[in-house]
């Protein structure tokens, strides 16, 4: 298929790049910012470049990666979230219908999904985390436009059958923001138990939804490692998670000992992404087991 990639130049676009072009798809990447995979340099808030370059390629599908971020919010004033990540998602499904594009795949983020009670660590209880969590309340001016670019492409799938599959990802940034401070092994090894991703994982679920999005005409799947637990454990990983880190994994103590790591003593929220594998096919590489193993051989740590 012959694909245009939003946000080519970014940290995940040029995993996606990677990912499409390996599978045999010819990508052509647009970015605001330069980069190996950018082809075309412009914003997807610029309709008319959109909807030349629609135009020009005659695209069999879009990968809508691009977008301000998190982090972009003490950079960027509100109004640059409504026209990137919203006006920008309409620009281009409605470019996708005028120019006969039936596949659309839209990044969106878990972020949306923590409301400021879940960050605070408020109730007795882990939060469980899926497609069907609600009511949604996001925090900031990032998690609302994302929700709102989430809604357009529903809307677009029910009005005009054009086919739209909407990828929460976990976290995969390698930079700090408001969520999360660590910058460390230990922090990012703990939180494939609960709310992690790979880019590289990241960027395979991506592949696999442009390649299926034409199945599965509308859907949205939470993208994250997969974890070890279950719903009955959010009790006790809100007041003991070593305990039940343990049980799950029983070397995970001595291999975090022999590195001078410890084991979070209380998890906030878990990402369950079980219904991507049932559905969509994708189960990302990268666990907590994988960070057991690496630690058990010696070797380098995956997902860094």
């Amino acid at each position: 298929m012959k694909l245009l990639l939003t946000g080519s130049s970014g940290w995940l676009g040029r995993h996606v790049v990677q990912a499409l072009a390996g599978a045999g798809h010819e990508v052509i990447g647009l970015d605001p910012v330069p980069g190996p995979a950018t082809e075309v340099l412009g914003s997807v808030a610029d309709r008319d470049l959109i909807d030349r370059l629609f135009a020009k390629h005659r695209f069999d599908g879009v990968v809508h990666s691009g977008a301000l971020h998190q982090p972009d919010i003490a950079r960027h004033p509100a109004q640059a979230f409504v026209d990137v990540n919203v006006t920008g998602t309409l620009n281009l499904l409605e470019a996708a219908l005028r120019h006969g594009v039936r596949r659309f795949v839209m990044t969106s983020t878990t972020s949306l999904m923590i409301s400021a009670d879940i960050a605070a660590g408020q109730g007795e209880r882990a939060a469980w985390l899926d497609e069907h969590h609600a009511p949604l309340n996001p925090r900031n001016i990032y998690g609302i436009t994302k929700l709102a670019a989430e809604q357009l492409c529903r809307l677009y799938h029910q009005r005009h059958a054009l086919a739209c599959i909407v990828l929460r990802t976990a976290r995969f940034f390698p930079e700090r923001d408001e969520d999360w401070q660590g910058d460390s092994d230990n922090a990012r090894a703990n939180e494939f138990l609960n709310r992690r991703l790979t880019v590289r994982d990241a960027a395979d679920a991506h592949r696999i939804a442009i390649e299926r999005a034409d199945q599965l005409g509308y859907d949205l799947f939470l993208i994250a490692a997969p974890t070890p637990f279950a719903p009955s454990d959010a009790l006790p990983l809100k007041v003991n998670a070593a305990t039940v880190i343990a049980r799950y994994f029983p070397n995970a103590p001595t291999l975090y000992a022999a590195r001078g790591w410890q084991l979070p003593v209380a998890l906030d929220r878990v990402y369950d992404a079980r219904r991507a594998e049932r559905v969509l096919g994708f189960r990302a590489a990268t666990s907590f087991a994988t960070v057991l193993d690496a630690l058990a051989q010696g070797a380098p740590l995956p997902g860094k």
